[in-house]
């Protein structure tokens, strides 16, 4: 049987944008009953709502009193996903007001709520609504933090709606969450992840760098803040979308990774250095293109690169198990010693080794791994999406941390 997803649609200009969410959740086989708020259906109607689900769209509790929609739409849900989330419609739900029916279905929802805001940035940054935000996370509920960009008129800043398949994908990790470890396990843990492939400049058109586009931190990345976790990525090089919900810091080189990681780490529960760090970078930086001449190039001499993750784990100091740090290794070779050697090495909690080569890696859509612990254990994670491999490495975190 279809899982049932119900899409709360607040008064916010971004309404229109809920409509191709919607059609991300159909289309994925999913059932969505669209509950908006009255205001709501002066940005999107009734009749498109009702079109675009196949499910009929009341914003009441008197409609089919029979059935008392006000409390079985929430019971019967296996999501409440609110896109947009009102700065008034954060405040109605913090309160436990129920004076419409979508209110009184977030009061009666015992599945995974997620809310997406929209707003002006003043009212995203007001104390009264960071309030509402962070009552509403206390209570297991998954609040995105809005994107930075345009929003009504000429204004810009924090407060856009994130990016319907940016929220479908937050949606997805937490329909896909089953069994002990919940979507609360990483509540109000920070977490920083950093992801990508760093690059080292030899001139201003040339670099040493790899294959690495982020897909697999930013699936780290996106199943934390599923999980309830607030988030900083630190980004080397990465053209994708943002992922919902997390603060990215942007960096190029190796040396720009490490200032940025140490910075972000203090204070954080857990960091997971899931980029390709480049080991080497010139010696010395060209400040002009390298041309050929007709003569032999000089030798390109390398310097090493700090180890970030030995790093950390000598900031943190030894004995002491915080933050928990997570090491990936991308190898050809997956042997258990080589894995325990780097591990020691590293003086890391887990050592997630993925295999790379032979459609495996880079820039795939799914990944497989084996993570080594300082403990002893050894956790195979078989090939799958690379979101099932993060869910994977975030229980094994947050067992560490309990």
């Amino acid at each position: 049987m279809s899982a049932r997803v119900i899409l709360g649609v607040g008064a916010g200009i971004a309404a229109y944008k809920a409509c191709e969410l919607l059609r991300l959740l159909t289309e994925s086989g999913y059932r969505v009953r669209v509950v908006p708020t009255r205001d709501a259906l002066q940005f999107v109607g009734e009749v498109t709502w009702a079109a675009l689900s196949g499910e009929p769209v009341t914003t009441d509790v008197w409609t089919g009193v029979s059935n008392v929609p006000h409390v079985r739409l929430g019971q019967s849900a296996d999501l409440v996903l609110v896109a947009p989330a009102t700065a008034d419609l954060l405040a109605r739900a913090a309160a436990g007001l129920a004076g419409d029916l979508l209110t009184a279905t977030l009061l009666t929802a015992r599945c995974p709520v997620l809310y997406a805001p929209a707003m002006h940035t003043e009212m995203w940054e007001h104390p009264a609504t960071q309030a509402n935000v962070s009552i509403l996370r206390s209570r297991g509920a998954v609040v995105l933090d809005p994107a930075v960009g345009r929003l009504t008129g000429a204004d810009s800043g924090a407060g856009r709606l994130p990016d319907p398949p940016e929220i479908f994908a937050a949606a997805l990790a937490l329909l896909g969450r089953t069994g002990p470890q919940t979507r609360s396990s990483l509540a109000g843990r920070r977490l920083v992840v950093s992801a990508g492939g760093t690059r080292e400049e030899i001139d201003p058109v040339r670099f040493i760098g790899n294959w690495s586009t982020g897909t697999q931190g930013y699936a780290l990345a996106r199943t934390a803040v599923a999980r309830g976790a607030d988030v900083t990525v630190v980004a080397a090089n990465v053209t994708l979308p943002d992922p919902a919900g997390a603060k990215i810091v942007r960096v190029v080189s190796a040396r720009e990774m490490q200032d940025a990681v140490l910075a972000a780490a203090a204070g954080a529960d857990a960091v997971v250095m899931a980029a390709a760090v480049a080991d080497y970078r010139p010696e010395i930086r060209s400040d002009a293109k390298i041309k050929k001449d007709g003569q032999p190039p000089e030798p390109l001499r390398l310097a090493e690169n700090p180890d970030i993750l030995a790093g950390l784990a000598a900031v943190r100091g030894p004995g002491r198990t915080h933050p928990v740090l997570v090491g990936f290794a991308a190898e050809t070779n997956t042997s258990e010693q080589a894995a325990r050697a780097k591990l020691a090495r590293k003086r890391c909690d887990l050592l997630v080794v993925n295999p790379v080569g032979n459609g495996l890696g880079f820039g795939t859509p799914d990944n497989e791994a084996v993570v080594f612990a300082a403990d002893g254990t050894v956790t195979p994670i078989p090939r799958g999406p690379k979101e099932a491999l993060a869910n994977v490495v975030w229980d094994l975190v947050a067992a560490r941390l309990s």
